[in-house]
């Protein structure tokens, strides 16, 4: 029998992410980010990350993640859809493929699961 592993998105213990780094693809100068992978099975990883205020882009090649906001504002952009912002609840799903500019309003906290082909 396996347990249920259980971590609480805002217990600083079990949650600390540990110290930000630079942001790499941050078009904001200073952006930093940091993450704390809780379980992964090698094609499936899933954990916490958070990010300062700012704009950097991203995109998702060879992996879909699924992400649930935990706390801050986000707004998306895309090159095919009108900018969508994103706030505590709101769950995105970013396909393999997908590319855009993520325009962080605070600081961001998220859950999330990527998903390799």
């Amino acid at each position: 029998m396996t347990d249920i592993r259980t971590y609480s998105a805002h217990d600083t213990g079990a949650a600390d992410l540990g110290p930000h780094a630079p942001k790499p693809t941050a078009i904001t100068e200073g952006q930093t980010e940091a993450a704390r992978s809780v379980w992964t099975d090698g094609r499936i990883d899933t954990g916490l990350w958070e990010c300062t205020p700012g704009v950097f882009t991203a995109e998702r090649i060879g992996y879909t993640e699924i992400c649930t906001i935990l706390s801050g504002r986000v707004t998306v952009e895309t090159e095919t859809a009108a900018p969508q912002e994103y706030g505590p609840g709101d769950i995105m799903i970013m396909p393999s493929g997908w590319a855009g500019v993520w325009r962080v309003h605070e600081p961001l906290r998220k859950h999330y699961t990527t998903v390799t082909d």
